[in-house]
């Protein structure tokens, strides 16, 4: 049974208000702390909170809210409030195919195209990965996972590739951090990373696509256990039960 609680606003950081409207940032702290599952799935949000932690009032608040629901992040149940969705592997594996259909195009048009300058940045972050993985940091490593892809994405030249494939897999990034914390996960993603590198280095397209199937091929079947162990945080979908 799905178990409800109230969201910890002393979790959620606080707005700047340097960039982007109110709601903008409203909706990105929010985004943030959901994605990062600060606020896990079926909590509860009560705006008033969130409203009080920000210095905001009811409106971009509210705004906010409308447009997390529109992304699926959010449930909002009349006369009852909003929730934070809970996982669906319906979702997640929709999420997992258009992914990987946008990685495999990418891995391939770069491994041919790449450049000196950003074959340096790659390799920086290659480099970071490995001290985050000796330091056992979960959380930075994740952020440095989700940069290697983003560099990828950006260095095929098309400006709006990542913000399209975060979209289409907002649940995967949700979903993703639950296997952080599974014993040599972190290991195993590095050296999964260092395929791809190592066969978009030697400018080998077919062994950069290769590399990148097999990083991305572990993904489901390591979340169909999860639903699994951890129940739940997902919803029950009528074509997997």
């Amino acid at each position: 049974m799905n178990t409800r609680q109230d969201i910890d606003t002393n979790l959620l950081p606080k707005i700047t208000r340097a960039e982007g409207s109110l709601t903008q940032q409203v909706h990105q702290s929010l985004k943030q702390a959901i994605l990062t599952l600060i606020f896990p799935p079926g909590a509860n949000v009560r705006k008033a909170s969130v409203c009080e932690r920000l210095g905001v009032s009811r409106a971009p608040v509210a705004e906010a809210i409308a447009r997390l629901a529109a992304e699926g992040l959010v449930d909002v149940v009349p006369q009852s409030g909003t929730r934070v969705s809970y996982l669906s592997m319906e979702q997640i594996r929709e999420g997992v195919f258009l992914r990987e259909a946008l990685e495999l195009a990418t891995v391939a048009k770069v491994a041919c195209d790449i450049t000196v300058a950003q074959h340096k940045r790659l390799s920086r972050n290659m480099r970071l990965q490995e001290l985050l993985l000796e330091d056992q940091d979960g959380p930075g490593f994740y952020q440095a996972d989700e940069e290697f892809h983003g560099l990828l994405m950006e260095f095929t030249g098309y400006r709006r590739l990542a913000d399209f494939a975060q979209t289409v897999s907002l649940q995967v990034s949700r979903a993703r951090i639950l296997l952080l914390p599974t014993p040599g996960r972190i290991a195993e993603t590095l050296a999964e990373h260092r395929a791809i590198f190592d066969a978009i280095s030697a400018r080998d397209e077919q062994r950069a696509s290769d590399a990148m199937h097999a990083h991305l091929g572990q993904l489901m079947p390591r979340l169909k256990q999860l639903e699994h162990q951890k129940p739940h945080l997902f919803k029950i979908d009528p074509y997997d039960h």
